[in-house]
């Protein structure tokens, strides 16, 4: 699946739910099955500067795509970085930069997070474009 194929399953699967109540459930649920990083990449480094929580996020190349990782100390916020994973992961360095975020306005989710997870969400958007610019970096 191309990464606007699964943003598009991502917006359907928002819209079924009728309140944002319900929607936060799917997103703690969606967290619950985040791939988890390893316990050896819960670093300094690995933290997103801009989130209220701890999140850290681990990149590596796997196969010419690059395959993420992480985890949050906070379920909302494990639920956010969940959705951006699965949007993004197991995709190359390029269509990750390339990709857009639009769909993250769609479902709705920066209006329906306070300032603070909202600032969150854009450093956890922007770290995941900055992993695929480093890795394509490397590939040229």
């Amino acid at each position: 699946m191309t990464i606007k194929e699964i943003q598009h399953e991502i917006v359907d699967e928002f819209s079924m739910f009728d309140d944002w109540m319900q929607r936060y459930e799917y997103m703690i649920e969606l967290g619950k099955s985040l791939p988890l990083i390893e316990d050896k990449y819960k670093t300094e480094d690995n933290i997103i500067k801009g989130c209220q929580s701890k999140v850290w996020v681990h990149a590596e190349m796997k196969d010419d795509k690059l395959v993420f990782s992480a985890d949050s100390d906070a379920i909302i916020t494990k639920g956010i970085i969940a959705i951006l994973i699965r949007a993004f992961s197991n995709h190359t360095p390029a269509e990750i930069i390339d990709a857009d975020t639009q769909f993250i306005d769609e479902i709705g989710l920066k209006e329906h997070l306070s300032p603070t997870r909202a600032n969150g969400l854009v450093s956890m958007i922007k770290q995941l474009k900055l992993y695929a610019i480093a890795y394509q970096t490397q590939l040229n």
